[in-house]
């Protein structure tokens, strides 16, 4: 898949370009029809895969509050997923102010048709568009009409499928079920995060934990908890991820240490390396228990035993 992250002067001339638009946050079960659907037109008249997606956020720019929005992916996960789905093209329009307040004219004739030539364009029967959300699926058909590209629906089922994925898995998160949540993505939910120094404390009672600092503001965080996680390692040099190791994380307040700053910490299952500063990639598969708080660290210590005896019963077959 090639990424395209500007529009003027470095675009290439598509081929017979099926082009969709949307913001495929978490690049669900529900997107994948989107993309299937994608595909096969392509193939069908011998063309590309185009998907125009936006960044920042849409709602980051034009929200009221901002900072309440929370994603399943940052623009670099989804670039790996999209790639995975076998998309030929994604261009990543930056959205600002001025982009936002085109009118619906000039964003079909002076973005879409401007840039894209679009053989074909994939839309939802209520996507709007243009400054006011003014457009419309139908004036989409009235300038394909005009311009010379077809418009074809995404179902109005396939749509509602996608909002209620998208809600549901976020819900789920933030509920601890992790297990529906990996459901409807379709894979394990994922987030990546550099290791800090830590307190130590891990290692006092055989349980050494990595802790992590997650950069992206926007990344939804599960709900605090103890959860089965699978781990993969990347140093600063290396370009892939290192082979999967099996853990336990912790999100939370720790309340049998101290109970005021929430961490989010990794116990690495038969691994002993100074890996600060690097990067791990947890990938989420099981939820474990909510947080306790123990009478002392001998109990704390009970209970990681256990716990740990049952991460790896839930992940022996990962």
């Amino acid at each position: 898949m090639k990424v395209h992250r500007e529009l003027a002067g470095s675009l290439p001339e598509f081929n017979r370009a099926v082009v969709t638009i949307g913001t495929f946050d978490g690049v669900h079960l529900g997107h994948r029809q989107v993309i299937r659907q994608l595909k096969e037109e392509a193939v069908s008249i011998g063309g590309e895969t185009v998907i125009i997606t936006f960044h920042p956020h849409p709602r980051k720019i034009i929200s009221s509050v901002p900072g309440d929005i929370k994603l399943l992916n940052t623009l670099s996960e989804k670039i790996v997923l999209l790639d995975a789905a076998g998309i030929d093209h994604l261009v990543v329009v930056p959205f600002d102010h001025q982009f936002a307040n085109q009118t619906a004219e000039e964003y079909v004739t002076d973005f879409l048709y401007k840039y894209f030539k679009p053989h074909t364009v994939i839309i939802g029967y209520d996507h709007r568009f243009g400054k006011g959300r003014e457009g419309d699926y139908q004036l989409m058909k009235q300038y394909g009409k005009k311009l010379g590209f077809d418009v074809k629906e995404i179902s109005e089922q396939l749509l509602n499928e996608i909002v209620i994925s998208s809600t549901r898995i976020r819900h789920s998160l933030t509920d601890n079920d992790i297990e529906t949540a990996n459901r409807f993505l379709g894979y394990p939910y994922f987030f990546d995060g550099v290791v800090i120094e830590g307190n130590k404390l891990g290692r006092t009672i055989g349980y050494p934990t990595a802790n992590l600092h997650i950069s992206s503001e926007e990344k939804l965080i599960p709900g605090n908890g103890v959860y089965a996680v699978t781990v993969m390692l990347r140093q600063p040099s290396a370009i892939s991820y290192q082979p999967i190791l099996k853990g336990m994380m912790n999100i939370g307040i720790r309340p049998t240490v101290d109970g005021k700053k929430k961490v989010i910490e990794v116990n690495i299952f038969d691994f002993d390396q100074d890996i600060y500063g690097e990067t791990l990639q947890v990938h989420i598969h099981h939820y474990l228990r909510g947080e306790v708080k123990f009478n002392g660290l001998d109990e704390l210590k009970e209970q990681l035993r256990k716990d740990k005896l049952a991460a790896v019963e839930l992940l022996k077959d990962n």
